[in-house]
Formats: C-alpha cells, structure tokens, sequence
C-alpha cells in the first residue's frame, strides 16, 4: 500500500509559552525535526505543513519534504489539513498518514502496521489502551472531504461521518498518545 505522510506543524502551541516546534529533545533535534525524521524512516512522501512565512530549514526539516503553506492556519487545525489535504492532488498515494508535529515517539513499527491496514477506502484509526491516538489514515476516498475542513476540530468529522469505514488497529505503543504540549512534556 502506498501511504504518503503528511505532518501537520502550523499550529501555534500557546499552551508551550514558546513555538514548541523549536523545542530541542534529549538528542539534540527540534521536535519538529524529530517527528519528521520519524515519518520519513517509514514513508518516501513526506510533506510538512507550516504557516505562512515560514521556512522548513528554519525547524530542520530535510530539503527532501515538500513544505505546504497553511494560510489559514490560526483559523484551526481543520485549515491546515485542508491545505495539506489538496497538496495531494498530484500524489498517487492510496492513503495518506495524518500526524501531527510534537509526537515524536510513535514507533516506527507502528507506523508500518497502520500503513499496511490502509486502503483506499477505509480510516485506520491507532488505539492504545482504549484511546484513540494518532497518526490516523485517510483512504484517498476521503481526500475530498479533508480537502474542505475548516475550523479546530481537524477531521473528526470526517471520521464521524463514516464510521463504517473505520478500522481500529490496537496497539501496545504508548507514542500513538503522547503529544507535547507543556514544556514538561518533552521530559
């Protein structure tokens, strides 16, 4: 199956008192940095979405990730997943892996289990102990419906709308739920 990844990273994390994306791991790399290198261990489309004005070396992003402009994106969440949804016209990906930027611990193997579930139309939604986490796969049937979000809500709509398409994938990795949104957790 042929996922592409898209990091959502326009977001503006005022709960972090600083632009978390820049935030430095016990390695060395931004947050930000360290998310994307996870995705691209697995998949050989990476696209990063940012907010308008900002450059992808600027947050050592790789020059390989194509870097989608959300000019809508203190709007919400929903607008830059729309951007980076219609980036994907000239993809020929059957689904896409929706993750978000201040999750660097998702196993790479993880990321490998979700991708092999996903088909064109279906949304593989990752569960560990009984919640739902991320990163979520979109079948490309649902690339028009992400394409038009809007708001802060991201593509809870989307999912709610098809339920019968969803597939639950249990999971031991705890990463498909740890977000940053304190400084306190990046300890």
């Amino acid at each position: 199956m042929s996922v592409v990844a898209l990091v959502l990273a326009a977001g503006r994390g005022t709960r972090f008192g600083s632009d978390k994306r820049r935030a430095t791991l016990a390695d060395g790399r931004s947050l930000l940095a360290h998310s994307v290198e996870r995705a691209r261990a697995v998949f050989d489309d990476v696209r990063v979405v940012l907010r308008a004005g900002e450059r992808a070396e600027d947050f050592g992003v790789p020059p390989d990730c194509q870097v989608i402009i959300s000019h809508q994106a203190a709007a919400g969440m929903g607008h830059s997943l729309a951007a980076g949804a219609r980036s994907l016209l000239d993809s020929h990906a059957q689904a896409v892996a929706i993750l978000l930027g201040d999750m660097p611990w998702i196993e790479s193997a993880t990321l490998r289990q979700l991708a092999a579930a996903a088909a064109a139309s279906t949304i593989v939604l990752p569960r560990h102990a009984g919640q739902q986490g991320h990163p979520v796969m979109f079948g490309r049937d649902f690339w028009p419906a992400l394409g038009q979000l809007s708001g802060d809500e991201g593509a809870r709509s989307v999912v709610q709308a098809n339920r019968g398409s969803c597939v639950v994938i249990e999971l031991a990795d705890a990463g498909v739920l740890l977000d940053v949104d304190t400084p306190q957790g990046l300890m």
